[in-house]
């Protein structure tokens, strides 16, 4: 076995994947090739057909890689918070960071990904669908928790907040990207602040047990 306990085939792999998905950042899935991706990892086009299949399972592979990451980042640690408004804040902190920092400061993939597949049919737009499907799922759920235990109000629609903290992430990432704002992320932090103390949760800074209110 080789480096992290994997094969030499699949360390070429993985290293195809995350060169496809730093191109991907940087131009787009739909700009990714079986040959621009094969020079930038240095292989033959044969040599990464015969690790990554065609040129759709190739984008596919790098989408897939993105969420691998992300949810690693983001979803996964906030799961270690309590349920209820610790999870939730904790999965919207995470993810505005993730925007802003890292691998996502880069170009986010579900937001790119988005305006690329919005209208063009395929196997790409149906694994980017079910991804964002996914990611969407888990906010609502997240929110419905809060609800169940008493820190956001009972008439709290669940769709409709994963939506607005949705738009939010939206505009983080354009006003970052595009407007290379640098108030952007407070602002984000502040929208998604106002959203939840809307829907009835005490301010961040209020610590009291809102159950027992």
């Amino acid at each position: 076995m080789g480096v992290a306990g994997l094969t030499k085939a699949e360390q070429t792999r993985a290293a195809i994947v995350d060169a496809a998905l730093t191109m991907a950042q940087a131009i787009g899935l739909e700009g990714l090739t079986i040959g621009t991706v094969a020079e930038q990892a240095g292989l033959s086009k044969s040599g990464v057909f015969s690790r990554v299949g065609s040129r759709e399972e190739l984008q596919v592979a790098a989408l897939r890689e993105y969420e691998r990451r992300f949810a690693e980042q983001v979803v996964v640690p906030a799961l270690r918070e309590p349920r209820g408004l610790a999870r939730l804040r904790a999965v919207c902190r995470r993810w505005l960071d993730w925007v802003i920092s890292g691998l996502g400061s880069n170009g986010c993939l579900f937001i790119s990904g988005a305006v690329e597949y919005d209208d063009r049919p395929g196997v790409v737009r149906d694994a980017l669908l079910a991804g964002l499907g996914e990611l969407r799922k888990l906010l609502a759920r997240t929110v419905r928790q809060a609800v169940d235990t008493g820190e956001l109000s009972s008439d709290t629609d669940p769709d409709q907040v994963a939506f607005e903290l949705y738009a939010i992430v939206l505009a983080l990432h354009n006003e970052t990207r595009l407007l290379r704002d640098a108030r952007a992320a407070p602002r984000a932090s502040a929208a998604f602040e106002r959203l939840l103390t809307a829907c009835g949760a005490s301010p961040a800074n209020d610590h009291r047990d809102s159950r027992a209110r």
